[in-house]
């Protein structure tokens, strides 16, 4: 019974960390133990805590989260090391007897999870070659490349993901394979699991988003910021193009107002998360749940108890 795993997945905004914490209290209650494995790529970073929406720790209730703040703001994030960290994790835990609940909305590094599939290899000289034309030419372009190539992955990447962009980008040249070919669209499972997604009607989301971005300016993100400027945000591949964060130091360096870093980083927070619908949508295993029911918590709970024979 205490061995299945769980995953909590939706769209930025839809509360998927309350939910988890719900699951988990549930399980307690029942007699179980639970913990949390956080599945958000930008959590990972020590410090990047207002613009990630994170948990502080009295909001987790004394309930375990493992892979929050486990990553230095310079390291790079790839959902090929999260693999190889967060499965041994998950194993571990489960046999201890914890039900791992896996939580977040970060697509890729959750399908590393979830799915059965391996990581094309790297290549050092042509990933450098590729991160200068990123830096010479920008996102856009290299995500026009992509699209020429591999269509079907340019599709799933935003073309402001320019990281992205260049790991799609150095799988086509090294295997001749679309990046997509690593991403079936009918997963094999890697072990059973229960998905439950969050999400609800559109303008309501939006509304959510609209008013989230404005409280992350409210609690002080471009302060937060400017503290990680010493500690390298600006030099790290993946923590310096996190959503807000990318905005924060272009409004600290000038090169946006207030009112235009705001207003830039809604835009682009709706546009993610119509990229996690559209890639959620595709997996079948997934149990949707509308966050504004008020039964939310008690339907969550019935596909738990069935899940785990509580």
């Amino acid at each position: 019974m205490l061995t299945k795993l769980i995953a909590v997945v939706g769209p930025t905004g839809a509360g998927k960390s309350d939910l988890g914490l719900a699951i988990a209290r549930q399980i307690i209650a029942a007699g179980g133990k639970a913990e949390i494995v956080n599945s958000d790529s930008m959590q990972f970073y020590r410090g990047m805590d207002i613009g990630t929406a994170k948990l502080s720790l009295a909001e987790r209730d004394g309930i375990t989260h493992h892979l929050i703040d486990w990553l230095d703001i310079t390291d790079e994030s790839t959902a090929a090391e999260y693999q190889a960290v967060a499965r041994p994790l998950i194993e571990n835990l489960q046999a201890q007897g914890i039900v791992p609940i896996l939580v977040g909305g970060s697509m890729l590094y959750i399908a590393a999870v979830l799915n059965n599939f391996e990581f094309p290899a790297r290549d050092a000289e042509l990933r450098l070659q590729l991160e200068n034309d990123l830096e010479e030419l920008g996102p856009h372009e290299m995500h026009r490349r992509l699209k020429a190539l591999d269509p079907i992955a340019a599709r799933r990447i935003i073309p402001e993901n320019g990281r992205r962009t260049v790991r799609a980008l150095e799988i086509v040249t090294l295997t001749g394979e679309p990046f997509a070919a690593a991403l079936p669209d009918e997963p094999e499972d890697w072990q059973p699991v229960l998905e439950i997604g969050i999400n609800g009607p559109r303008e309501d989301l939006v509304q959510r988003l609209e008013k989230r971005v404005h409280k992350m300016w409210e609690l002080g993100l471009v302060e937060e910021a400017r503290s990680l400027i010493p500690l390298g945000v600006r030099e790290g591949k993946t923590s310096s193009r996190a959503i807000g964060y990318t905005q924060a130091l272009a409004q600290i360096d000038g090169a946006m107002t207030e009112a235009e870093a705001i207003a830039d980083t809604f835009r682009l927070t709706q546009k993610y998360a119509r990229r996690q619908m559209s890639w959620f949508r595709r997996d079948q295993r997934i149990h949707w749940l509308d966050y504004q029911d008020p039964q939310l918590n008690s339907q969550a709970t019935a596909l738990v108890r069935d899940w785990l024979a509580l």
